[in-house]
């Protein structure tokens, strides 16, 4: 039936193709060992997004769990991840599961797995499920769906009053509601359609939804990933209405894009500085600040200035979420967008991320614009841009891994910029001799090649990223 691998954020594939009902049984096997290897007491929490069919596949994800003893506490709609992952907690749930792909293409489903703690499963733990997946689907335990919750061992449960009342302790959205902002929200047809108008009604405060509806082929994008050209409709509109700024949450509602007042994107190294220095000067919090290799220097250099200690990891909330737990870190993230905050889960919130860039505007009367020229004013302008290049061909695959495992930093410029030194920990990431760097990445989600810059030189964003390609040979 194939091998089913977990990749950076749990499982994804191709719906009908290596995602079926019977590969999901099978995945889900492999966590129901795993959680029985655990032997911690309490229900498991399940979800889903909007995709196709997701509602199914979580009911039967749900049918092997309560299979195997297991009670579990199903949403009744699409809900976003960090609901999800926070009702683990709240619900001394001894783990999460969610049925969703997060920002892949259409046609992909997925399977993303929390701990007790609402965060996201150690690489020791993501292969300890995969070596549980039985070869076949044939003699896995299950427990047909009506006969659960006609006994109670499937329940709904409406994890939503639970939730905002936690973000109420967070965050104070009075201030917000009354500003008279006019916010455009880009749900990317996801699931956090409705999330942020409700929190932010009650006052003139004013928010524009967006792709609000279910459309699993999401129209006007290529697939859910807050960032260009996907959110390119939605800024669109914000430029249109006048908006004050753009908040767009990815089609699970982890991650977090933003918009400035003139409908320009403000990319997602930038925010994740912004939330950092937002945290650091406006609310005056300290703690350690947790960071993936492909994201920002920006914020080594605001914990140089805050006396704050950085912490660098892999890519993924895999190695965030237990660094985050280890060190009660302060703010943790990644490149793609997804941010996560001390008090809450160790895990991506796009829709408390959106939160706390409105506050940042509300607490100091500045637009996106002018907190920019804040932040630049503090560690210099930093530049950024990623490219992906898909590599379906497993020959290119291989050729393109060993093109980067010889090169010979003495040898090569990028951008006009000299190597200094060169990190494999994740990918390859060359430092560079301003600080800035090239970062060329295998996915863990899909099969793509990632290829990242940031440096403080904007005329050679372009340069050093057609300089990665042609190291990887691609």
């Amino acid at each position: 039936m194939g091998d089913i691998k977990f990749g950076t954020d749990g499982w994804r594939g191709r719906i009908a193709d290596d995602y079926t009902f019977a590969n999901l049984r099978r995945a889900t096997q492999g966590f129901a060992t795993y959680l029985k290897n655990r032997a911690r007491q309490g229900p498991v929490v399940v979800g889903y997004d909007r995709r196709f069919l997701a509602e199914h596949f979580a009911a039967t994800a749900c049918e092997v769990l309560a299979g195997n003893g297991f009670t579990l506490l199903l949403t009744p709609v699409a809900t976003p991840t960090p609901v999800i992952s926070f009702s683990a907690k709240a619900n001394q749930a001894i783990a999460a599961l969610n049925i969703t792909a997060s920002h892949n293409p259409p046609e992909d489903c997925g399977f993303k797995v929390r701990d007790h703690n609402g965060g996201a499963i150690a690489p020791a733990g993501l292969k300890e499920i995969e070596a549980n997946i039985p070869d076949s689907a044939a003699a896995i335990p299950y427990l047909p769906f009506a006969e659960g919750l006609a006994s109670g061992q499937i329940a709904y449960f409406d994890p939503k009053a639970a939730y905002l009342a936690h973000l109420a302790t967070l965050i104070d959205v009075k201030p917000i509601q009354e500003a008279g902002l006019k916010i455009v929200v880009d749900n990317m047809w996801g699931n956090g359609a409705g999330w942020l108008s409700e929190i932010l009604q009650g006052g003139p405060t004013q928010v524009i939804e967006l792709h609000a509806e279910r459309n699993p082929i999401f129209p006007e994008m290529s697939r859910p990933e807050p960032i260009p050209p996907n959110v390119d409709a939605g800024l669109a509109v914000a430029r249109s209405v006048g908006a004050d700024c753009v908040c767009i949450l990815d089609g699970d509602a982890d991650r977090c894009g933003f918009g400035d007042e003139q409908g320009n994107f403000v990319d997602q190294l930038r925010v994740y500085a912004l939330l950092a220095y937002y945290l650091l000067e406006v609310r005056g919090e300290r703690g350690t600040i947790v960071k993936t290799l492909s994201t920002t220097s920006m914020l080594d250099k605001l914990g140089q200035a805050y006396g704050v200690p950085v912490v660098n990891t892999g890519v993924g909330f895999k190695y965030v979420a237990p660094a985050m737990i280890e060190h009660n870190a302060l703010i943790g993230g990644e490149e793609s967008g997804g941010y996560a905050f001390r008090g809450h889960v160790p895990e991506r919130d796009g829709i408390l991320s959106n939160l706390y860039l409105l506050d940042f505007m509300v607490r100091t009367g500045k637009k996106p614009t002018e907190l920019l020229k804040l932040l630049f004013a503090k560690v210099g302008p930093h530049f950024y841009d990623r490219i992906d290049v898909r590599l379906t061909d497993r020959t290119l695959t291989q050729a393109a891994r060993q093109r980067l495992d010889s090169v010979d930093l003495s040898q090569i410029t990028l951008g006009g910029h000299a190597v200094t030194r060169l990190d494999t920990s994740d990918g390859y990431k060359f430092v560079m001799d301003d600080g800035g760097w090239l970062l060329v990445r295998f996915s863990g989600t899909e099969p793509l090649l990632r290829i990242y810059t940031e440096t403080t030189d904007p005329q050679a964003v372009p340069a050093i990223l057609a300089d990665g390609r042609r190291l990887a040979g691609v």
